[in-house]
This record gives structure tokens, C-alpha cells and sequence, in this order.
């Protein structure tokens, strides 16, 4: 057990207190978390009919074509939930055989990497709260799942904050999957993200399982209410019929300031959980269990992307010594990094480091749809998805504009592309960009802009707005079917049914990649909207300058507090560039703490999104990359045999991997040979170094 929680044994009034009541054996009562304003939602899974891990589904099912809703409008909270392990689960893995689902993870896998757990269904209990203030404005979604192995005499937590904007079960098939067959509690919570999304017009929301009622129904209940007044709501509605807010986007409450102390509530929900079920019953009441004792229990923040970074955060924000450890992909998380404080990429020093996330978004936004016509694009995934006139317009644009230049739509491709690498992409990252563009940046960028403003979904943030699509110029309502299983198939952003639409477009609002700029009069992929979304980073209006200081407000430390860590991530990461994220919070972290403990791996032919290389369509990622899911299992892996054993945790290195190869799309079946696991001792040509405040990573 950690040195640090042994110091701190005292300090944590809610789960550690070792004070006895009069001549009574029993330790402190088990007392509620005081932020648990509401009802706790419990149910028991047998493992056969349904469980923890799959939703009944297994292996196969998970797989397989999506669950059946009976009566596809009126889902049940048991189908909405299954449909939410299905989605959030194939969301961030590779589901393909010859990908790795069910030879080097899945269910199916034990903690030996071994193919003996069948169908994988895990048995226990499931509680689920909210964690408010007590005005139903917060609501941030907790879940504990306990399995029913979970073993009293060697106890452990293991976190799963959710990636992206997703709902709580978002991180069950990355660190809850870990967690549960480790005999673990997981710890997961929405961070105040979630997946709510308010029918303006119907005025209809998200209940905490998923089902859609009416926002006076709901009440304090509800996962997300837009704090629209009734005039408010009608006027929107009548100028912008049919559209839709979201949490994460339209709160306006900046969650991400808060997402590790969303993350060290989950686990005092967990104790609290742990000590109902575990506890000593005496006169009526709970007592904690001394087997569940803080300084006998090993707690490990985990997850990937923005649960990565909550993970981190929450270490930081640990003064209590909560945390043992921490093992995470990918982290989606944001620092201001010192110019004293250089990367070296061998011998070439990056020029451009440690940006926030709106600023490299926002540059995504607006050369990518340009960059995929550079010479260096010829031949990416899904590079026929890009409409070439629209790239074009786009190009022209920003050559108008003074952005960029060349005299064929190829070097104005280059040119675009060259501002893509001296804002901090590495050149692995080049093939991924179209798809990215397509498929992810705009609603990022998007649903970010609007946080960090604290806009209302009223304010129309440069011209955006979700809801349905245009049919006949009109904005259609969102599919009945679509808004009753949006908890269960959406991932919190605009998708499953809805589009993002651009208000400004000439003749009326349009969906965005189909609208027209009114300063070009082109089919541009709304450059009007892209340019000014870039521009808010940097704008000296009240929005720009609110924007600046709510980013400041979620830029993290660098200190640990001493704890070990694991951040594993992959080099051609193409939404979070490893320059701006893990590289430079390992930087960072090595010249705050003197005696750091952070082990950085960096995975080469990795990227953000493992779900692109099984998908048909993408076509070319399935030979040119493999899982990072694998390097997260095996970081978790490290950081256990480290906290429960002693056992050394690597040095930071380069992961030398072996992409498939092959015909796009038909790659050949991975082998343990692509996938090499992280060394003991890395070779000197692959070692990370730190040394005189300069971070090299090796080429």
C-alpha cells in the first residue's frame, strides 16, 4: 500500500475515520455522502440473464447486430441500458476479430490474457446517483458497480470516468472491464457531461436511466434541464423550431473545472457502497468494515481521453492521499507549459507545445477540410468522404483571407497541411486527418467553444445550433425513435438523429457540411462558422475573454503529489496531438516534482479512436494501425503489480509496434508479434528522457 495513503490515514473524514462509538467494536457509522442529494438507484445482476459487464449481452452479443427494443419509442430502462453498454462499449475498441476483440481483450480475456471466461458475464450490484447540490442543476451521474467476487480480504477500486461527452457507462469496456474481472469496485461518474440532451420544443429531458420525460415531470431529477425562462423557450422556439441542448455544450457551468473532484466523489461513493454491503450491522445501523479500511484498499484513477484526464486531475486534487495510483490513455488534458520546458522529438525541438484544446481544435477546424487535398493526404481512409469542390472553397477561403497560398489546389493543400504540423501534429497523424474532419472535430470543437463561454443554447454561438435535418429548407422534428433511445445510442454530442446546423447559411439554416457562407457565397464547409470559432480563442469581447479565463480554470498542475502514474497514448494520436497532451503533462510533471513517478509510453501506429480500425468504412486504418486499448491494459496491469506487489514500473519509452499491413480492409489477423508489450528496460534508442528541463522523445 502506498506510503501516501498511510500518511493521510487521518485526514479523510468520510471513508477512514478509525474512532470507536463507547465500549462498541464498531468503527464510525456509514454515513451518505452529503452531495448525494437524491435517491440511489440499486439492482443485482446474476450474471446469466444480465450482468455488470455485457448487459446480458456477452462476448458475442457485444459483437453482434445492436439489442432489440420491443417498442422502439417506448424503450424500457432495461433496454436502455443494455443499448448504453452496447454502444459505449464498441464506442473505444476495436470489435473485430482479426483486430484483437477476443484474443488480446474482450470479456472473454482473464487477467492472464488468456481466452477461459466464455461469454465473460460478470455478476453483482449496480448503484447509481446523482451527486448535486440539491438544486438538480449538477446532477453529475455516479455509478458503483461491486461484482460478486469482489474479494473483502484484498479490496481495490478502480475508476472509469467517462470519455468524451458520454454517459456514464462510457468507460465500461476500458477500465471497467479491468476493474470488474480484477475482482474491483469501478468507480464511475458523467463528470457533469453526460449524455442529456433537452427537446426544446417537446421540452422534454433525460431522466438518470435513460428514459425521456417531460422537463415539469422531472423536476430536480432530470440529468439536464436548459435554464431557459417559459419566455425564453418560446421565443427560441418560434425563431428555431426543433432544435435540441445539450449538457456538456449548454450547462454553462464549465463541468471540466470539476471532473476530478467528480472522479474522488465516485470513489467515496464507492467506500460508501462497499461499507452497505460489507459493513458491521449493529442496532439498526451500518458501521464501515475494517477490511474496507483506506489504508487497506488500492485505488486506481483510470480510464481514457477526458477520463483520462479527470484521472489525473483527481490526483492532483487528492490532498487526502484518496488515489494510490494512476494508469490512463490517452488523457485528454491541458496545461500551461513553460517556456523554459522544451520537447525534443530526437534531435528536432517541437515548436509548438502544451496548446488547449479550443486553440488546436479550432486550427483542426479550420485547415483540415483544406489540408486533405496536400500531396501528403494521397491515399487516407476515407479520403473520398471529403467532398473535393467543398475542399477547394475551403482553400480558397482561406487564401482570400491571407491564411495561407499557392497556385493549385494541391499546394494549397501543402499549405494548409504545414499549418496543421507547426501547430503540434506529428506527420504519423496526416493520414488520419479527412476522417477526423468528418467525423469528430466540428462537434468537439463545437460543444467546447460553448462550454468554455458558458453560452446558452440560446446564444446561438457563432451561428450554430443542433436539432433535426433540414428537409424541403425547413429543420425537421428528431425522430421519435431517435429521441427515446438517445441515452442509450448517443454519446453526447450532436449524433443518433441529430445534426449541427449552421443558422447563417445563405437561404436559411442548413446542415453545416451542406451550408453556404455568406462572406464566400460558397459550398465551403461553412468557413464563416469555422473562422469564427478560431477567432473566440483569441477575440478581445466579453465571450473571448470569458473563454480564456474558463480555460485557465481546467488547466492542471503537473503535481501529483507524489503518487506512481501511467500515461500510455499513441503517436499518431490525430484528435489529441501527443504534443499538446501527454507529452506535455509528462514535461510538465517532470519539472514540478522533483521525484516524479509518471512512466510516459508512447505508442507508435496508435491512435485516438481504436473503434475507426474494425469499422468497414475506414478502410486503411485496419493496416496501418493497432489497438492502444492494449497498452491501457497492460499500464493497469503495471500500476496493480506495483501498488499490490512492489513490482518496478517501466521507465518511460517508445512502444515499437508492427501495423498488420496488408489490403485496406482486409488486414490480416493481429498477432502478439504487432503488439509488443511495454519493456522492463527499454533499449537506449527508445527511451524517454528528461534532463535539464527538456523532455526527448525518441524518432
Amino acid at each position: 500500500m502506498s506510503l501516501i495513503k498511510r500518511a493521510t490515514l487521518a485526514a479523510l473524514p468520510l471513508v477512514i475515520s478509525a474512532c470507536h462509538h463507547g465500549n462498541s467494536s464498531f468503527g464510525d457509522e456509514n454515513a451518505k455522502p452529503d452531495y448525494i442529494k437524491g435517491a440511489i438507484v440499486s439492482a443485482t445482476y446474476d450474471g446469466t440473464s444480465n450482468d455488470l459487464l455485457t448487459a446480458g449481452l456477452g462476448k458475442t452479443g457485444l459483437a453482434g447486430a445492436a439489442p432489440a427494443v420491443a417498442v422502439p419509442t417506448a424503450p424500457t430502462v432495461t433496454e436502455l441500458r443494455t443499448l448504453a453498454i452496447y454502444n459505449n462499449y464498441r464506442a473505444l475498441l476495436d470489435m473485430t476479430a482479426n483486430g484483437g476483440y477476443g484474443l488480446l481483450y474482450g470479456p472473454n480475456i482473464d487477467i492472464s490474457g488468456n481466452n477461459t471466461l466464455g461469454e465473460g458475464k460478470i455478476a453483482g450490484d449496480e448503484h447509481i446517483a446523482y451527486a448535486d447540490d440539491g438544486a438538480g442543476a449538477q446532477n453529475v451521474t455516479l455509478m458503483v458497480q461491486i461484482p460478486a467476487s469482489f474479494d473483502v480480504e484484498n479490496p481495490c477500486i478502480i475508476t472509469a470516468t467517462s470519455s468524451g461527452s458520454r454517459g456514464v457507462y462510457g468507460a465500461i469496456g476500458t477500465a471497467g472491464e479491468w476493474g470488474l474481472k480484477h475482482k474491483c469496485a469501478v468507480a464511475y461518474t458523467d463528470k457533469g457531461t453526460g449524455n442529456g440532451g433537452h427537446d426544446l420544443v417537446n421540452n422534454t429531458v433525460t431522466t438518470i436511466q435513460g428514459t425521456r420525460v417531460p422537463v415539469a415531470t422531472a423536476g430536480t431529477g432530470s440529468e439536464f434541464t436548459a435554464a431557459l425562462s417559459a419566455t425564453d423557450l418560446a421565443a427560441f422556439n418560434a425563431a428555431f423550431p426543433n432544435r435540441w441542448a445539450f449538457k456538456h455544450a449548454h450547462s454553462q457551468q464549465n463541468p471540466e473545472k470539476d471532473w476530478g473532484l467528480d472522479t474522488l466523489r465516485a470513489v467515496e461513493f464507492a467506500f460508501y457502497m462497499l461499507n452497505q454491503k460489507y459493513g458491521e450491522s449493529h442496532n439498526d445501523k451500518i458501521y464501515k468494515s475494517g477490511k474496507l479500511a483506506f489504508d487497506k484498499t488500492i485505488v486506481i484513477a483510470s480510464s481514457v481521453s477526458n477520463g483520462g484526464g479527470s484521472a489525473l486531475a483527481a490526483a492532483e486534487q487528492d490532498t487526502t492521499g484518496l488515489i494510490d495510483g494512476v494508469a490512463v490513455g490517452e488523457p485528454e488534458v491541458q496545461v500551461s507549459l513553460p517556456a523554459s520546458v522544451v520537447i525534443k522529438r530526437g534531435t528536432t525541438t517541437v515548436s509548438a507545445a502544451g496548446k488547449t484544446l479550443l486553440d488546436y481544435f479550432t486550427i483542426a477546424n479550420l485547415y483540415e477540410p483544406c489540408a486533405a487535398r496536400a500531396t501528403a493526404a494521397t491515399g487516407s481512409p476515407l479520403l473520398a468522404g471529403v467532398s473535393v469542390p467543398q475542399a477547394d472553397a475551403r482553400c480558397n477561403a482561406l487564401a482570400a483571407k491571407g491564411l495561407i497560398s499557392g497556385s493549385t489546389p494541391s499546394a494549397l493543400g501543402d499549405a494548409a497541411l504545414a499549418k496543421m504540423l507547426a501547430s503540434g501534429w506529428e506527420a504519423e497523424a496526416i493520414p488520419y486527418m479527412p476522417t477526423h474532419y468528418l467525423f469528430a472535430v466540428l462537434p468537439v470543437a463545437l460543444t467546447y467553444a460553448n462550454t468554455y463561454a458558458k453560452a446558452s443554447v440560446k446564444d446561438n454561438l457563432c451561428g450554430y445550433s443542433v436539432g433535426g435535418a433540414v428537409v424541403s429548407g425547413n429543420v425537421s422534428p428528431v425522430s421519435a425513435i431517435a429521441a427515446a433511445q438517445g441515452f442509450g445510442t448517443g454519446n453526447g454530442v450532436p449524433g443518433a438523429g441529430l445534426v449541427i446546423l449552421n443558422n447563417n447559411s445563405v437561404g436559411g439554416a442548413q446542415a453545416d457540411a451542406n451550408s453556404v457562407s455568406p462572406s464566400t457565397g460558397q459550398f465551403d464547409y461553412n468557413y464563416d462558422g469555422a473562422q469564427c470559432l478560431y477567432d473566440l480563442v483569441t477575440a478581445t469581447s466579453a465571450t473571448g475573454t470569458a473563454i480564456r479565463a474558463n480555460i485557465e480554470a481546467v488547466k492542471r498542475s503537473g503535481n501529483l503529489r507524489g503518487k506512481p502514474a501511467i500515461i500510455v497514448q499513441g503517436r499518431s494520436d490525430t484528435l489529441l496531438p501527443v504534443n499538446h497532451t501527454g507529452r506535455a503533462y509528462t514535461a510538465l510533471n517532470k519539472s514540478v516534482e522533483s521525484g516524479s513517478k509518471l512512466s510516459y509510453y508512447e505508442v507508435t501506429n496508435a491512435q485516438h479512436f481504436d473503434t475507426f480500425i474494425g469499422t468497414a468504412a475506414f478502410a486503411g486504418y485496419d493496416t496501418r494501425l493497432v489497438p492502444l486499448h492494449r497498452y491501457v491494459v497492460q499500464a493497469l496491469d503495471i500500476m496493480y503489480a506495483n501498488l499490490k506487489n512492489g513490482t518496478a514500473i517501466p521507465p518511460s519509452q517508445v512502444v515499437r509496434t508492427t501495423p498488420r499491413g496488408g489490403s485496406p480492409g482486409a488486414a490480416p489477423a493481429i498477432t502478439a508479434a504487432n503488439v509488443p508489450a511495454i519493456a522492463a528496460a527499454p533499449a537506449a534508442g527508445d527511451a524517454i528522457t528528461f534532463s535539464a528541463n527538456t523532455l526527448t522523445i525518441p524518432n
